[in-house]
């Protein structure tokens, strides 16, 4: 539910200078075929007269393996559910808004997986510093400087409606105040949660 309402939330933001839906179609990128070759075998065993279905490696690129030494930059990939927005991108810092804390991920950083909530994330190349603001979601760290962020909902940092922010905020507060049952109560309380974040990062 946490995930459904906070998505449903972003998508009501009004976005400044410009009517269009936030997407970057063009960084997408098709994936190399592979297989889970021990799936495979099971499922033949079980069903051999039923095509197997795919399973996420048919849609990920291979990882390299993790480097002798640290390398110079960490290759993000960051991603929504209907598009991608940075693939394969090399930067030099990612800040994400985990549930344990803002979380700084640099090259080399131990293999992780990291919760996401409501807040800002950052990604550092150089003096170019890009904020988004995400909903929910999760980080993938892996050891051999790669980085998959897997957001449920995000929106550059620079496109939210400060005014917007701040209707839904009193808007949600007045739904907290008078709810009468526990999934009004929840429902009130996810909507209050993530515009107090949003008003956080932009006045914060």
């Amino acid at each position: 539910m946490w995930r459904q309402t906070s998505r449903h939330l972003l998508s009501r933001f009004t976005i400044r200078g410009s009517s269009k839906p936030f997407s970057a179609a063009a960084n997408l990128t098709e994936a190399e075929p592979e297989t889970d070759s021990t799936f495979i075998q099971a499922w033949m065993k079980l069903v051999p007269n039923i095509e197997p279905p795919k399973t996420p490696l048919s849609f990920m690129k291979p990882r390299p393996a993790s480097p002798s030494s640290i390398p110079s930059k960490l290759t993000v990939n960051f991603v929504l559910p209907y598009q991608s927005e940075l693939a394969s991108k090399e930067v030099d810092l990612v800040i994400i808004p985990a549930t344990t804390g803002q979380m700084g991920v640099l090259p080399g950083h131990v293999a992780t997986i990291a919760e996401l909530k409501p807040g800002v994330m950052s990604v550092h190349e150089g003096n170019d510093i890009k904020k988004y603001f995400v909903s929910s979601g999760f980080a993938f760290i892996h050891a051999n400087s790669f980085a998959d962020i897997v957001a449920v909902e995000a929106v550059p940092l620079d496109r939210i409606d400060p005014a917007q922010v701040q209707k839904g905020l009193a808007e949600f507060t007045q739904k907290l105040n008078s709810a009468s049952t526990d999934l009004e109560k929840a429902e009130a309380q996810i909507g209050v949660d993530v515009h107090s974040a949003l008003n956080f990062a932009l006045t914060g």
